[in-house]
């Protein structure tokens, strides 16, 4: 399976603004720029796009582990903080942290617990970072 997105960018760094798109439509011409990313400018940012995907990806696993269990959510919600650090020779990619909510009949803390560290780890988008960046999750089970 090939998934495509793409981006386009005119002008300098700090002047430029450039543009973000997916294949299916859904991110079509995205804004984009250095304001956006480094101060609180409007737009998207890469570090925004891979939380969103880290924060999904994350979340449709742990629904799989939860069926393995036999378990089914009522409702799941995840936020995947990036954080981004100044390092010697530019940026890098430091932490993500994942806070989950979720509430899911038939299980409690521990074993909610144990299931959603499973889906990190086997996360496609977990492995990626995996040695790179330090993931971390909090999950949180509502009665």
């Amino acid at each position: 399976m090939n998934k495509t997105a793409s981006a386009a960018w005119k002008g300098g760094i700090k002047d430029g603004i450039g543009s973000i798109s997916v294949e299916t439509g859904v991110l079509k011409e995205a804004p984009y720029g250095f304001k956006a990313r480094f101060e609180d400018g409007p737009g998207t940012n890469p570090e925004e796009l891979i939380g969103a995907a880290h924060a999904g990806c994350f979340t449709m696993a742990l629904s799989g582990e939860l069926g393995k269990a036999k378990l089914t959510a009522d409702s799941l919600k995840t936020t995947a903080t990036v954080t981004l650090d100044k390092v010697e020779g530019g940026f890098a990619i430091s932490k993500i942290h994942l806070d989950l909510v979720g509430k899911v009949p038939g299980t409690d803390q521990a074993g909610f617990e144990k299931i959603a560290n499973d889906a990190k780890v086997g996360c496609p988008v977990s492995k990626l970072f995996k040695g790179n960046a330090e993931i971390t999750l909090t999950a949180t089970l509502e009665a």
